[in-house]
């Protein structure tokens, strides 16, 4: 062969089998194990307890090794990174925004493709694949049930933070309570930049919007989301009535004290299993992974305090997504958020 052109073949093989765009590990036969990375423990019946759950639920069923590393922090997680490469990951979920540079880099180092979240641009064919997760869906369904829940005609909507997944909940949440009552009144308040683990935080802010009036709170906050729960059990609306709240991501119905209205309840077993699915057919990073109403992968908690009317005139309005007959938008961007709320703390410095 000439030596001219094997060289350039050579060439081409290393150019695919190292970039750090294109995965060069095991193919579909050869996984062997999955790998979640969680900045708290999954015991908080939302962000890294769904997180958790369904990611060992999907290396069972698929027969993977499950490589969980759990309570990280926000930090620089490189070293834990590595560690789960040199335990055999095959794919290694970094289930973190805070995660999204360090995961690509050292999976990229190692060859070990990688899910992050919030960062769409950076998704990468073999390589890295995003799964910023919107609940937007079920959000729009919330507001519509917040609206005919509330007595005060106020309602509150509380976040830790404002991420990505954050924001976008928060906006179809007001969109669908101005298509159900645009006379109603929404009180949006920041815990902090990053307050996702802040109960006592959680508390005091949504004691604040108890004070302004809202009876209804829709909560964002991961561990923090306690503290706003506790808020509503132990105040009672400015009119003298109950306070409800609003969940998202997980079922918090075994701590419930009767404050608990429903929740945006997220399922990623289907994206989980969908990534493991590309990651054997060599698609994986050649799409985003939504969740949605149509498969179940994001719906409204169904509680004993939601009336059967109500629920049929909800699961009316869910139809009507998914036919596609109520367009909601999703929005990322927190600037825009909170240009829908009716009034809105000083975001945080």
């Amino acid at each position: 062969m000439n030596h001219r052109i094997w060289m350039a073949r050579a060439a081409l093989a290393c150019a695919f089998a190292c970039s750090p765009g294109i995965y060069a590990g095991a193919s579909g036969a050869e996984l062997k194990a999955l790998a979640i990375m969680l900045p708290e423990e999954p015991t908080d019946y939302g962000w890294n307890q769904q997180g958790f759950a369904a990611a060992k639920q999907v290396a069972a069923k698929y027969g993977l090794k499950f490589l969980p590393a759990t309570g990280l922090g926000y930090g620089d997680v490189r070293a834990q990174l590595r560690e789960l490469c040199d335990d055999g990951a095959s794919l290694i979920i970094a289930h973190a925004a805070g995660y999204n540079t360090a995961a690509p880099e050292i999976g990229a180092e190692r060859h070990v493709p990688v899910a992050i979240v919030d960062r769409p641009k950076n998704s990468r064919p073999g390589s890295i694949a995003d799964y910023t997760l919107s609940g937007h869906q079920g959000a729009y369904l919330a507001g519509v049930l917040a609206v005919k829940t509330s007595q005060t005609r106020i309602i509150g909507v509380v976040v830790s933070g404002e991420p990505p997944s954050w924001n976008s909940q928060s906006a179809a949440f007001a969109q669908g309570v101005h298509a159900t009552d645009p006379s109603v009144r929404i009180v949006y308040a920041v815990i902090g930049p990053a307050a996702y683990a802040d109960a006592a935080g959680g508390r005091r802010v949504a004691e604040s919007v108890i004070g302004a009036g809202a009876d209804v709170i829709f909560g964002q906050g991961d561990g923090s989301s306690f503290g706003m729960l506790q808020a509503v059990e132990t105040h009672k609306s400015t009119t003298g009535g109950k306070v409800w709240f609003i969940d998202v991501i997980g079922d918090k119905s075994p701590v419930d004290k009767g404050n608990l209205l429903s929740s945006v309840v997220w399922n990623l077993v289907p994206v989980y299993s969908a990534m493991i699915e590309d990651l054997k057919a060599n698609r994986f990073g050649t799409h985003a992974y939504p969740i949605q109403l149509v498969d179940d992968s994001v719906h409204l908690l169904h509680t004993t305090h939601i009336t059967d009317k109500t629920w049929a005139e909800l699961e009316a309005v869910r139809a009507q997504i998914i036919a596609g007959q109520v367009k909601i938008e999703p929005i990322f961007d927190a600037v825009r958020v909170r240009a829908l709320m009716t009034s809105v703390a000083a975001p945080p410095k």
